[in-house]
């Protein structure tokens, strides 16, 4: 049976916009892809059909190979700090963002590849991708996104038939991913170090468009975007925190303009609480374990700031104090979204008449204390205790080290009529275990894609407790370790 190919229209707006931060470039060439994986849902919200994803034509397609008429695939150029080390060049070293799609609901969203070869902004490497580390990004981005977390998506994994050398050589891997935008904190420090005031309004005009249209009402916009940039990223670290997901790589080209999570490298969710966790390999000092990700968020926020300024005010003290202001906000504002979430978890959403809400903070604190002190699995506590709000205790209670202290937390706890309802809608049953996560890209690796496959299948539906997945919801065995991750690079 022949599937005709379907009609898509690739826009080339940020290349066309922008071309000053666009290099025009081609994929590598992939004589012999083979999808592995397809988001069919996400296709069909692209206006894809996915059974055409699935064939040769698909697979050159998704590889960057055989482009429908009109697109000019190009590389970003931005700038960054990485580890608090600026690089004034970095840019897409192994992407393309091909063009642009309107989706079923009609929002413009970026096509984009990851590992299509070298560009421009190569800087000696390779350009490529090896299989585990995409479908890796394709795995935990899709937890994210069924986590209700705001994330770039991926579409599809292909083979490409080809071996990429990293520390052994391993079979290479193209994903195709889909982003609100791929508009970044780096994206305005390379425009701003050009010095080229009119590039970097453009481009924040670009951004206001893209994202923050009732921004260009305002009568100071820039402030206006930078504002929404603030509460976009503290409510996005905030959901975070409270999954207990690691990101890992947070440096500022690695911050989106849109809101959206975006590079699934050395990432982690933690299984025992641990507000020290840390799971990748390059991070030496811990800049970016877990609990100093708010602070991470707000540093390169203040990058963000600086490199806006020409735009704020003629006057370069009154635009630091403009932007100083707004800078200003990020710690309310997450902290009222963390607040909200943990509520949440609680089954406190909503607090009790005559309650105060320093009562439930302190709650949230002590629980927290006695999970630390465990140390007791983030996840499987949070679901245990959904269970407590049911009538049901001994699990919840058999997952703590001091009793007598846990129990003193659960009667003030009950006493507040958690929302067991509310509870099971925002606790998640499963979640990309590490261990899993391990087996199944190596399995991948090797050819076997059913327990990824499987995994992708629990995940993305991490609230609906179902028979039979009981190995997804378990934490790691006994022997599985410290865990690190990698870059892919």
């Amino acid at each position: 049976m022949t599937i005709a190919a379907p009609t898509i229209a690739l826009d080339n707006r940020f290349a066309s916009e922008l071309p000053e931060l666009a290099v025009p470039w081609q994929a590598a060439d992939v004589p012999t892809p083979k999808v592995l994986a397809v988001n069919a849902e996400l296709a069909v919200r692209l206006g894809i059909d996915p059974a055409f994803l699935g064939t040769h034509d698909g697979a050159r397609l998704l590889s960057g190979n055989h482009l429908p008429a009109g697109a000019t695939p190009v590389a970003q150029a931005y700038a960054g700090h990485q580890f608090g080390g600026y690089s004034p060049r970095l840019g897409d070293g192994r992407a393309l963002l091909l063009g642009e799609l309107t989706d079923s609901e009609g929002n413009l969203v970026d096509l984009h590849l990851k590992g299509s070869g070298r560009t421009p902004f190569s800087r000696g490497g390779d350009g490529l991708a090896a299989v585990g580390p995409m479908l890796r990004e394709y795995l935990i981005s899709e937890a994210m996104h069924a986590l209700g977390i705001p994330t770039t998506r991926s579409l599809a994994v292909v083979a490409t038939g080809q071996e990429v050398r990293r520390e052994e050589m391993l079979p290479g891997a193209v994903l195709a991913r889909v982003a609100n935008s791929h508009l970044r904190v780096g994206s305005f420090q390379f425009a701003r170090a050009t010095e080229d005031d009119e590039l970097l309004r453009r481009l924040a005009n670009h951004a206001i468009a893209r994202h923050y249209p009732h921004a260009a009402e305002s009568d100071q916009p820039y402030l206006e975007l930078f504002r929404n940039v603030v509460n976009a990223q503290a409510k996005l670290v905030a959901q975070w925190m409270l999954a207990g997901f690691v990101h890992g790589v947070m440096n500022t080209d690695n911050m989106t303009i849109s809101g959206e999570t975006i590079d699934y490298g050395p990432c982690a969710f933690m299984d025992d609480f641990n507000p020290a966790a840390l799971y990748s390999s390059i991070d030496t000092g811990g800049r970016y374990a877990y609990s100093n990700q708010p602070l991470a968020a707000e540093w390169n926020l203040a990058r963000l700031a600086e490199s806006l300024l020409p735009l704020l005010h003629e006057d370069q003290d009154q635009a630091v104090e403009l932007a100083l202001e707004v800078l200003g906000t990020f710690q309310g504002a997450y902290a009222a979204a963390w607040g909200s979430g943990m509520r949440a978890k609680l089954g406190l959403a909503d607090v009790p008449a005559g309650q105060p809400d320093s009562e439930v903070e302190a709650l949230v604190e002590e629980v927290l204390a006695i999970l630390k002190d465990g140390p007791v699995d983030y996840t499987q506590f949070f679901r245990a205790l959904n269970r407590a709000a049911r009538g049901e205790p001994g699990p919840v209670r058999g997952m703590v080290v001091d009793l007598a202290r846990f129990d003193a937390w659960l009667l003030r706890w009950q006493a507040m009529n958690p929302d067991r309802d509310v509870m099971a809608r925002v606790n998640p049953v499963y979640i990309p275990r590490n261990h899993l996560v391990e087996a199944a890209l190596s399995a991948a690796t090797n050819g076997d894609m059913e327990l990824f496959n499987d995994l992708v299948a629990a995940v993305v539906d991490p609230f609906t407790e179902r028979p039979g997945l009981e190995r997804f919801a378990a934490g790691p065995p006994q022997d599985f370790g410290a865990y690190r991750t990698f870059c892919g690079t």
